[in-house]
């Protein structure tokens, strides 16, 4: 297959690439090096992308409507990846109307194109956030979720509706992944598990925001890998939505914090703040549309996966600091 991957050097965009070229896949990137986070680690991210044969790499943003038509008419795509987007819900709290752009207007020119040109296969990366303050754990796919707590998780649940409404409209065919707070090696460095990490290493306190029950349904990177591959390889007519989470019980913050701790091999120490507006206080994914559709059967959970991630960052992620 002939796959265009947005958001390629971000975290998971590297870590999909990298596999559907081991596998033989062709995949031209598109980025457009977002200063959200240093633009070393994204290069760094790319270094074994960009010496493959069989990819090449773009810098460029979304937004530009003549850029991705240029892409496209080159192209020649089987399928669309879109992973590229502004990340985070605490950064949307001061920039809703950035986000709305970016996530929403810019996934709608995307898939525009990617119709002119006659790719009809669309993969879209969601979030856990969207489901909101409506939704009853397990969060089901079927949930309305129509009560978002942030204008990330907002502008994510919009550009889904966005693709629905092309699917009856326009034929686009439409997989939407609601990942479930992925983690692992090349990890943001403003995500918890980076950052807790980096803060226990560098014997500074944790900032634990409101009581620390807060529990999250963590995924490992290799997991979200393998739903997002089974995505492209089944995805056709028609809009579906699938939630890639890690499969087992949700982890608390204090939880997470002395899996951290025994992996480093050092004590933590907790700085209580207050509740930020827009977070949700507890997901978990019922995966069982995914596991039924995509054979998705995550395999690493969090002791396990923290590990994985404590090993990278002793290598790689604690020298980039």
């Amino acid at each position: 297959m002939k796959l265009l991957v947005t958001g390629i050097a971000g975290f998971i965009g590297s870590h999909l690439a990298e596999r559907l070229l081991a596998r033989g896949d062709t995949v031209v990137g598109l980025d457009s090096f977002d200063p959200f986070y240093p633009r070393a680690a994204k290069e760094k991210n790319l270094e074994g992308i960009r010496a493959h044969e069989s990819a090449r790499v773009i810098e460029g943003d979304i937004l530009d409507e003549a850029l991705v038509d240029e892409i496209f008419r080159e192209g020649g795509f089987d399928a669309v990846v879109h992973l590229a987007g502004l990340a985070g819900v605490r950064p949307s709290l001061g920039a809703p109307a950035r986000y709305q752009r970016v996530n929403v207007e810019g996934t709608t020119r995307l898939a525009e194109a990617a119709l002119a040109h006659g790719v009809r296969r669309f993969v879209f990366a969601s979030s856990s956030s969207v489901y909101g303050a409506s939704a009853r754990a397990p969060f089901a796919e079927s949930e309305r979720a129509d009560e978002p707590l942030s204008p990330y998780a907002a502008s994510k649940r919009s550009a889904e509706l966005v693709l629905r409404s092309l699917v009856h409209v326009r034929g686009l065919g439409v997989t939407v992944l609601r990942y479930f707070t992925v983690y692992g090696p090349r990890q943001r460095p403003e995500m918890a598990i980076h950052a807790f990490c980096r803060a226990i290493d560098q014997s500074r306190p944790i900032p634990i925001h409101g009581s620390g029950s807060a529990s999250r349904d963590y995924t490992y990177v290799g997991d979200a890998v393998s739903g997002t591959v089974s995505a492209i390889d089944r995805i056709d007519e028609g809009f579906r939505i699938y939630n890639l989470g890690g499969g087992s019980q949700p982890t608390t913050l204090f939880q997470l914090v002395t899996h951290l701790s025994r992996a480093l091999g050092k004590p933590a120490r907790i700085e209580h703040r207050p509740e930020v507006v827009g977070d949700v206080q507890h997901t978990v994914a019922d995966i069982s549309a995914a596991r039924e559709a995509l054979g998705y059967a995550p395999e690493v959970d969090i002791r396990e996966g923290i590990a994985r991630f404590v090993a990278w960052y002793r290598e790689h992620g604690a020298a980039g600091e």
